[in-house]
């Protein structure tokens, strides 16, 4: 793996608790989970610069929904 470099973040608590509890359903440190969010993110910047729209469809119903970004 590349070199890494740290940093501090500073979270509010509902934030810290959206964390944690995300760490905890996953299986995954706080750090996975901030590593995995920042690549998502990135991924879907790179998409939507492309010309693509991020979906939503749900299974059940068939009902989509389109997520924007500013």
């Amino acid at each position: 793996m590349a070199g890494k470099r740290g940093m501090t973040l500073n979270l509010t608590d509902v934030e810290m608790k959206a964390l944690e509890e995300l760490a905890t359903k996953k299986d995954l440190s706080k750090t996975a989970v901030l590593r995995q969010a920042l690549r998502f993110y990135q991924t879907v910047e790179i998409r939507m610069e492309r010309g693509d729209k991020l979906v939503f469809e749900n299974l059940h119903t068939k009902e989509k929904s389109e997520l924007m970004l500013l």
